[in-house]
């Protein structure tokens, strides 16, 4: 068995990409039964977010499987094979796992030290236990890269200041317009973006506040947290002549806010500049409004800029969380390892029995002369000896299939012992 990672990421694939790969992944009712039954897959979990897109799978048969699994994530992104050798990547064994304890760890994130991934990552492995898509290999990877994450977050400071898309879209509106103070600001959407960005909005002046959502009841107690307005998704348009900058966050399917709309709004603006900043996936803001003028548009992968800023002070740590996910990776390829001698120690132990029952058996007539208290003993002895027996045999099978791998000695030890005859 051999654990595969394939799919790509906001380091490999442009936005447009990833949000077709996306769409489609989310759009499968019966996504991970779909990729159970694809040639040699036994165990599968699949990660979507809007950075990344990814399938983890132990397998039978590296190179059908492997090349199953990119041919899948390819025709899901609508991409050639051509192009996915630009922009999907794919992991082996003790490679697929320290990839998979980075990114849980968040060291692999757009934001290094972001907290989100780690529920992320949590939530596609609940939603692999509940479709019984995973197995004891998978179950204890995922275990450990959880481990992993916690101990990169308690004993490295990589998290000690906050940075978040929401952080960098503020920092990027303090670039553009300097003070923030007396600004107005419409926030689309009222979910956890939208809360951490009005946030740090008032944390660097602003004061004026109006939050559109579908749910107005959602909108309203962002307002009464920001001391803003709450209004519907229908009145945006009406609110874009007013207000300074919009930062854009829900999860819709299509786009918010046009071009056309846009374009109406500068008439009543004279000339001032409006700042959207789009941190959606999909997009909520037409691209082509960027090309107006005096309008400024960012998506998520023009933020990484200011990102990289911020994360100076998380590299050091970095470093430090690298060891940490090292360590826990060649502890869980240890463990995987020792696993696959498991069979070998099975058989000699059952060898082992199997020859302490055939010589009681034949001792039967003797042993029934003694009592209950002295067969007892007779058998205690007996297996203590063969326990001191074998205990070397076992310990170095374990020792040496963690350090070396198995095949050489599991072969051995089933041929000096004729385990296969």
């Amino acid at each position: 068995m051999m654990i595969i990672l394939t799919g790509l990421n906001h380091k490999t694939a442009p936005l447009a990409v990833r949000e077709k790969l996306l769409a489609a992944c989310t759009e499968k009712t019966d996504l991970l039964s779909e990729l159970l039954a694809l040639p040699g897959v036994r165990e599968v979990m699949h990660l979507a977010t809007c950075n990344r897109v990814e399938i983890l799978a132990a397998v039978k048969g590296q190179d059908q499987t492997t090349q199953a699994l990119r041919s899948f994530v390819a025709q899901s992104a609508g991409i050639t094979q051509d192009e996915a050798t630009d922009c999907v990547y794919t992991y082996c064994d003790e490679a697929a796992v320290l990839h998979l304890f980075r990114v849980t760890s968040s060291l692999d994130s757009m934001i290094m030290g972001e907290t989100q991934i780690l529920g992320q990552v949590k939530e596609a492995y609940r939603q692999a236990l509940e479709k019984h898509a995973t197995g004891a290999l998978m179950n204890r990877l995922l275990h450990r890269a959880f481990r992993t994450a916690k101990r990169v977050r308690t004993e490295t400071a990589i998290a000690a200041n906050p940075v978040s898309v929401s952080f960098a879209a503020v920092e990027l509106a303090k670039k553009i317009f300097g003070n923030l103070s007396g600004k107005k600001v419409l926030l689309i959407g009222a979910g956890e973006m939208a809360e951490l960005t009005g946030t740090h909005l008032l944390g660097n002046g602003v004061q004026d506040i109006i939050i559109a959502n579908r749910s107005n009841a959602q909108a309203s107690i962002l307002a009464e947290k920001f001391h803003g307005e709450a209004v519907m998704l229908a009145d945006i348009e009406e609110k874009l002549a007013a207000v300074d900058i919009v930062v854009s966050s829900t999860g819709a399917t299509k786009y918010i806010l046009s071009v056309d709309a846009i374009r109406q709004s500068l008439t009543r603006r004279k000339n001032r500049p409006l700042l959207l900043i789009d941190i959606a996936m999909p997009r909520d803001i037409e691209p082509a409004a960027g090309e107006l003028e005096n309008v400024y548009l960012y998506n998520i992968d023009n933020l990484q800029d200011i990102v990289d800023e911020n994360l100076q002070s998380r590299k050091r740590e970095a470093r430090l969380a690298e060891a940490i996910i090292e360590e826990e990776v060649r502890k869980y390829c240890d463990w995987v390892r020792e696993l696959e001698a498991v069979p070998t120690i099975v058989s000699l132990r059952a060898m082992a029995e199997a020859i302490v029952q055939a010589e009681i058996a034949k001792a039967a007539p003797w042993l029934e002369t003694m009592k209950d208290e002295e067969r007892q003993k007779v058998q205690a002895l007996v297996n203590a000896v063969v326990n001191k027996l074998l205990h070397n045999p076992v310990a170095a099978l374990k020792e040496e299939s963690a350090d070396f791998g198995s095949a050489h000695i599991t072969a051995v030890t089933r041929q000096l012992f004729q385990l296969d005859e």
